[in-house]
């Protein structure tokens, strides 16, 4: 069971919404540098054991800039997430660039930066030569295909656009080995959203076998392995956060048994979680604002799917908390629905909520991991803000919300000029 508890009091709350209007983002620095030194201290084992934030799932230079100073870099795939990276001052090999179907102008951008490589396809390797240059240091990305099964999010490896095959990884390695490239990384992203030690275990598995047989076999030196993200967080209350410090000792054990038996150690072990640790640290602030009772009855809030894709892109499952009524006993059915003109505009389906009353301010949870920044623009609607409460109990505006005249900057009307 994870206890589904909301950080701030509602007068909190209401003191906040009076300065900037619901619907808006809030984000706890104090729970993501927890989150992250938890995982850093998960893989201490490993002393070169480095996290690479995935950017896109919150692409804020301030949320950027505290994971910095808890030591994690950025995994980064596109120009924008490179840039962003630049402008918060990170550099260098702190940042990975793993991208697919990738214009020069990126990988010239992640050349310029210093960034670590992470190829997807074999013909890009040729395709980098030419357009930007060998790095000394290159990693590929591992597709296992029939040889391992995704979960629900990633699906089959065989559908899956991203990715080596096991020949032509090997190919991959001897290629960029004869081309005079010196420094080796491996990657693989098989699990998304894994709560099970069992599956986020295997990926391990299979790629510190993998790395033996690369070294053994074409007699290079893999020094950095990225398992990937997929670390999955508890959306909801009856499901178990997974225990990180079980899950890297388990890890630490198969990779005593691998590397360390093969006599490849150290090798730099590398994750690019983004949804543990921003994930449970972010909640969607939203306010009630009618009320409607036919077949169903509905809550309709400020909020809308444009703010908060997930539960209808995937049918995701979100808590939501009425604040000032946590103590009241659930007892009532809501469908809770925004103001799109799109009948899945849902934010929860047959909801046991509370008694609810127009005005009333719902938070909801999980919401700092691929939230805002899956925004878009549908039928008008305007991107939220983004707020970051501080150590010190501040509130700082970290993204301002969007206004039409944000919205129809691209719009060419009659008789303007650009």
């Amino acid at each position: 069971m994870t206890d589904k508890l909301f950080p701030w009091t509602k007068a909190q709350i209401e003191a906040i919404a009076a300065e900037y209007p619901t619907p808006f983002y809030l984000y706890d620095e104090r729970g993501l540098r927890e989150q992250a030194r938890q995982l850093n201290a998960a893989f201490s084992w490993n002393p070169s054991f480095k996290e690479y934030f995935a950017v896109k799932a919150t692409p804020n230079p301030a949320i950027l800039r505290v994971l910095h100073e808890e030591g994690c870099g950025t995994d980064c795939s596109s120009l924008a997430e490179l840039v962003l990276s630049e402008k918060v001052g990170i550099g260098g090999e702190e940042i990975m660039f793993t991208s697919n179907n990738t214009p020069a102008e990126e990988f010239q951008k992640a050349r310029a930066l210093g960034a670590i490589i992470n190829l997807d396809d074999l013909a890009h390797l040729d395709f980098l030569e030419r357009v930007a240059g060998l790095p000394e240091m290159l990693s590929f990305r591992y597709n296992p295909g029939p040889l391992r099964t995704g979960n629900a999010i990633i699906g089959d490896p065989r559908e899956a656009k991203f990715g080596l095959t096991r020949p032509q990884l090997f190919e991959a390695y001897r290629r960029a080995r004869d081309k005079g490239v010196a420094r080796f990384g491996l990657h693989t992203m098989v699990v998304s959203n894994e709560l099970s030690h069992a599956a986020l275990l295997e990926t391990a598995r299979m790629m510190f076998e993998l790395a033996v047989e690369l070294s053994t076999t074409l007699d290079i030196r893999i020094e950095l392995i990225n398992i990937g993200g997929g670390i999955g967080i508890a959306y909801r209350p009856e499901q178990p956060a997974v225990d990180l410090q079980a899950l890297g000792e388990a890890i630490r054990s198969v990779y005593a048994a691998t590397i360390s038996a093969h006599g490849l150690d150290p090798i730099r072990l590398c994750m690019e979680c983004g949804r543990l640790i921003t994930g449970p640290h972010g909640f969607l602030i939203t306010r009630v604002r009618h009320l409607k009772d036919t077949y169903k009855r509905y809550i309709g809030l400020d909020a809308t799917m444009a703010d908060l894709m997930r539960p209808a892109l995937y049918g995701a499952y979100h808590h939501l908390t009425v604040l000032g009524k946590e103590a009241q006993p659930a007892d009532q059915i809501y469908d809770v629905t925004g103001s799109l003109c799109e009948n899945n505009d849902k934010f929860a389906i047959d909801r046991p909520l509370p008694d609810v009353a127009v005005g009333d301010v719902v938070a909801i949870h999980d919401a700092g991991a691929h939230g805002h920044s899956m925004g878009f623009n549908y039928n008008g609607k305007l991107r939220a803000a983004e707020l970051l409460w501080r150590l010190d109990g501040s509130v700082q505006l970290i993204r301002r919300r969007e206004t039409l005249d944000d919205y129809f900057r691209t719009l060419r009307f009659p008789g303007a000029e650009w």
